[in-house]
């Protein structure tokens, strides 16, 4: 009975095993890679993906050559240790889940609102299949397409960090950089096993994900984002007075309802990582439901933004004589990609001095 115990526990470890390691690089991935993105975390993930392009051309080559043995040969072959024909499955699966955990956190930091979010969940996705797929990995078709999907996902992140812009050239130009490699690496590799024309239609949907904003603009990541009253600058840093949220709603740290005395600026205030080297124009469009007519924009603002700093670059806008009802601010880039919204509701009449605090940003 002890016996049947032990290989029973044996097994059920055994099959954990996968799960604990899944879940274990996702965690240390999340940890490492921070609350912001890093140039050590781009060149992470350019050396997983070079990696996996040395490994899927040992692939073809092995797969080529068997294809011109003799069968004798392929009979020597045959009784090869299984560990030795695995290998390069096991590490290709690795690679890939490291590049899908990296970029999947990456464009979560950089997805605050709903379209991009969707977005990151279908990385999440990939994430998760990718543990179960890998006894597909010697069709070289489904391979290349997710190597592809890696290379231009990669890309993205690194072009615009490498120039130092985020204008909307760069990610179709990093997009088709991607491409382009995937489908030269193949034609490279001995055999040219499978196809490469889902990794050009990848790139297409890609480029239509991102003129209908599904893509958030990497690798800006918004740190913080507040609307109150009485900015004022102390220290190198801002504090503004915001709403604290009402007792019975003990699951929001501040209010989404702003009171405001007739006459008084109502502030924007919003914080953007981007990496050091990149400057570039933020804006904020301030926008007011109408029950006819849906969401008008008020007005547009921008400010510059320099990366590098570590608690994000700050910005701020201001309306004065503001009319009451929903209201949001859309932070953007210069193309009108969104990166947050922040929704509100205003009145007109003064808040309690007990409801307000000061936050600094």
């Amino acid at each position: 009975m002890a016996r049947f115990f032990k290989l029973d526990m044996t097994l059920s470890l055994k099959n954990l095993l996968p799960a604990i390691a899944f879940f274990g690089g996702f965690l240390w991935d999340a940890l490492t890679i921070g609350r912001q993105i890093n140039p050590s975390d781009l060149w992470f993930l350019a050396a997983y993906l070079l990696a996996a392009g040395l490994i899927l051309f040992w692939m073809g080559h092995r797969s080529n050559a068997h294809l011109l043995m003799t069968e004798m040969e392929r009979l020597e072959h045959s009784i090869q240790p299984e560990w030795q024909k695995k290998a390069p499955i096991f590490i290709l699966q690795f690679l890939f889940g490291s590049l899908f955990s990296c970029l999947f956190i990456m464009y979560f930091k950089s997805a605050n609102h709903f379209l991009a979010l969707f977005w990151s969940l279908g990385l999440g996705f990939l994430l998760v299949a990718n543990e179960y797929i890998d006894h597909h990995y010697h069709r070289f078709t489904l391979t290349w397409g997710l190597f592809g999907l890696c290379a231009i996902l990669v890309f993205n992140f690194l072009l615009p960090f490498i120039l130092g812009s985020i204008l909307p050239i760069w990610f179709y130009l990093s997009t088709l950089t991607g491409a382009a490699l995937t489908h030269y690496l193949r034609k490279k590799t001995p055999g040219c096993p499978g196809r490469a024309w889902p990794v050009w239609a990848l790139a297409g949907l890609l480029s239509l994900a991102y003129i209908s904003d599904f893509i958030p603009p990497v690798p800006l990541v918004k740190r913080d984002i507040q609307i109150g009253l009485n900015l004022e600058k102390s220290n190198g840093g801002m504090v503004i007075s915001v709403e604290r949220s009402p007792w019975y709603k003990p699951w929001r740290l501040l209010s989404n309802d702003l009171h405001v005395p007739a006459g008084s600026r109502v502030y924007c205030v919003s914080a953007v990582f981007a990496p050091g080297g990149i400057n570039t124009s933020l804006y904020h469009r301030w926008e007011h439901y109408d029950e006819k007519q849906g969401w008008q924009a008020a007005s547009r603002i921008g400010f510059g933004l320099s990366g590098g700093r570590q608690g994000g670059f700050r910005g701020y806008t201001y309306k004065q004589n503001i009319q009451s009802g929903e209201w949001r601010v859309k932070v953007e880039t210069e193309d009108g990609r969104t990166l947050t919204v922040y929704h509100f509701n205003l009145y007109t009449e003064p808040a309690t001095d007990t409801s307000l605090e000061a936050r600094s940003i």
